[in-house]
Formats: C-alpha cells, structure tokens, sequence
C-alpha cells in the first residue's frame, strides 16, 4: 500500500489504488541498453500499482519484426494490452475496431492541456485517446566523436557541401566517416534527412505527407538522390544488416567519426557514462538546423477481455503520462518529454536544444515535419514502398534520375 500510495503521490494524487490485480502485456522492441533501461522503469511502476507486467520484447530497432508478431495475435483474437505502435499505425488499427478508449484517464489527468496539439493529434482515433505518448524523438540528428575529429584536424560539418569535404579528410585519415547499418529503416532515415537537407521542409512534406508526384520526380528529388549516393563512399564493408546501436557504438568507441540518427542514440551514449559535449557531440544532421523530423514513440492499448487487465491497462496508461515516468524514461532513453509542461533541469544540452527547437517550430508552423521513415506521415504500405525504393537504390548503381522515377511509381501504386 505504501508503494502505491507513492506512485499516486507521484502523479498528483489521481490514481486509485488498483481494487483488482490485472496484467499488462506490452509488445515492444525496446531492447537496446539504453531502451531496455527506460522501459524497466514503467515495469516497475505499473508492479508497484499491484499489477503484473508481461514483457514481450521483439528485437529489431525499426520495430518490422515487432508489427509481424502483433498482426499475427491480433488476427487470431489475442492481441496484447498495449502495444509499440505510432503515426498513422494507430489510424489503421483505430479503423479496425482493436483499440480501447483511454478518454476516462485523459480527461482525469488533462492530457490535452499537458500535450502539444500535434502530439495529441497522433494519439486520437475518430477524437479519442487510444495511445498513451511515451516521448518525442527528434531524428535529424548527427551523432559525432569530437576526439575523431580533432587527431583528424577536421571540423564539424554543419551542411552537406561540408559533410563530405569532412568525410574526405576522415577518410584520408583512416578512419570511418560514417557509422551506418544496412537495413531498410536505416537507409530511410539518412535519406529523409538528406531530403530536408535538400529541399526543405515544405518539400519534404510535399513528398512524404502529401505524395505529391509532380514533387517525387522533380529535379530537387534527383539531387536527394545524388547526395544520398555518396554515403555508400564513407561507410565500412560491415555495414549491410548492422543494428543502428551497433553502429551507434563504433562512434562511442572512435572507430567511425559520425552517425545519422535519431536521439535514441543518446541513451547509448549515457549508457556508456558519456557526457555531451565532451566526449560526443550531438548536432542537427548538416543542412537541418532550423528544422525538426519528428518521432513519437507511443504505446496503443488493445481491447481486453477481462475487467480486471482493462484496469491494469487504464493504470499503465495513467503512469506512461506521469510527471515520474516521463522524466525517467526520456534521461535514460535520449528523447524529450511529450509533456512540455516538466521541469527541464534534469536533462542535458542535446535535450534542451531539441526541446527548444520542437517547441519554436510547433509555434511558427514552419519546420516541424513528421518522420516517414518512422512511420508518421505515411501508410504503412507506402512507407513499405519507399522503403524498397530507397534500399535498392543504395545497394544498386541506379541513376538518381531513376531513383526519383520509380520511388514516384512506387508510391503511386501503393496509394
């Protein structure tokens, strides 16, 4: 009762202390050390409201392993309490009828007043709270060793003309330039933020939110591709199938000088007990300092069959949201809080300037796009097609002029 009577405290006082122990199972793929650390916490939380926690970790970062498992319980009627899923996922499985209604827990803890509008947006389906967000990822992010830099005598690079100018005299030096892993979600990140480098950010919803063809094979379009071309000159021959923490290691440990990737990566940089600044940088992937790719991570509650997991889940739902977990969870996992309403004094430079950056460009409207290669602007079958698209060309010697061409078929035929 003590336990409990804390984590009530903990969120203002608006818990009830569970009258029937349930259990939450939560599908996730949080399984990197910087994730599996944060996901603990909520584990944690939700034993101590007296429920029992099934974990159900499904490895692979960009989570194509974890949807595979979850359409497979869902078809045969025993989907989990909650499950990993973002962006217009949550529209799809909101339209068939497997979420449940969290609008009781929003309304008693004010989620609309405590959520940006863009972040409650994602959660609702037909007006209603199905997902409870966890976080806000920002993913145009550099990741860099500035000790790899330094013995190379080379800057960091704040736009593409001086990314691979770097990347020449890392090389030259005998190092990596860039840390990357081969697979399909990885290849996409890298790509949209060398689009936003490119084109902006109203071209890049142009392609990604609107699909728009005319965008998709312009010649803005054709120059993505060509910058994204020469990454393949700056990577390892390890890198096809490499996870992003993987790579995200060989920067902690200096053997390669950068990574693109979302802020994720920072809770592998705290786990290694690194502090920013020093001995890692974070800064805005070159060309996209004004602008902010953005990437909620969110758990969707599934219907439950028992009255007595439908409260586990209500109470799961409630602590993903508390003050507590959302300052814990983001210090380990690299992200900022879906809350803007915390205390920020925790939480390190990179933090701060992404919190910055996600609440200047949320209040002009000008910058702030949703991330297609993690599933918030697009279909699922769209970004599939894309992702295709993408992978081919970067393991392939198509044209860029190709490449624009059929990522434009591609997404013609998947709408």
């Amino acid at each position: 009762m003590f336990k409990k009577s804390l984590i009530a405290m903990a969120m203002g006082g608006t818990m009830a202390v569970s009258a029937q122990a349930g259990e939450v199972e939560v599908l996730h793929w949080w399984t990197s050390g910087g994730e599996a650390r944060s996901i603990a916490v909520l584990k944690e939380m939700v034993e101590d409201a007296g429920h029992t926690w099934t974990d159900f970790a499904v490895a692979g970062g960009g989570g194509e392993n974890a949807y595979t498992v979850l359409r497979s319980r869902a078809v045969s009627g025993n989907p989990p309490a909650a499950a990993q899923i973002k962006g217009l996922e949550i529209q799809e499985w909101g339209d068939l009828g497997f979420l449940a209604s969290l609008d009781d827990v929003a309304d008693e803890n004010n989620w609309d007043a405590v959520l940006p509008s863009v972040v409650a947006d994602v959660m609702k389906h037909d007006g209603d709270y199905v997902a409870a967000p966890v976080n806000v990822h920002r993913v145009n992010w550099m990741w860099a060793n500035p000790a790899v830099f330094a013995d190379a005598g080379v800057d960091i690079p704040t736009n593409l003309d001086e990314l691979w100018a770097a990347a020449e005299e890392l090389q030259a030096a005998g190092v990596t330039p860039i840390a990357h892993g081969g697979q399909p979600w990885q290849d996409a990140t890298t790509f949209e933020s060398i689009v936003l480098a490119v084109g902006g950010a109203d071209f890049f919803n142009d392609v990604f939110v609107e699909m728009d063809q005319a965008a998709l094979e312009s010649d803005t379009m054709v120059e993505a591709f060509e910058e994204f071309r020469k990454v393949n000159d700056y990577i390892d021959r390890g890198a096809p199938g490499r996870d992003w923490n993987v790579a995200t290691s060989m920067v902690i440990r200096g053997e390669a000088a950068m990574q693109f990737m979302g802020d994720w990566a920072k809770g592998e940089f705290t786990a290694a007990n690194m502090t920013p600044g020093e001995d890692y940088i974070c800064a805005p992937f070159p060309g996209t300092a004004d602008a902010f790719t953005f990437n909620i991570d969110s758990l969707a509650m599934f219907k439950q069959r028992t009255a007595a997991n439908a409260e586990a889940q209500m109470t799961m739902a409630e602590l993903v949201l508390s003050p507590s977990f959302q300052e814990t969870f983001n210090l380990n996992k690299g992200s900022i809080p879906a809350r803007t309403d915390l205390d920020m004094g925790k939480f390190d430079d990179c933090a701060l300037a992404s919190m910055e950056t996600f609440k200047s460009t949320a209040a002009s409207g000008e910058g702030l796009v949703p991330s297609m290669a993690h599933g918030m602007s697009t279909t699922s079958t769209i970004q599939g097609a894309i992702y295709d698209t993408v992978t081919e060309f970067f393991n392939s010697d198509m044209s860029a002029e190709d490449g624009a061409t059929r990522l434009a078929r591609a997404v013609r035929a998947a709408q």
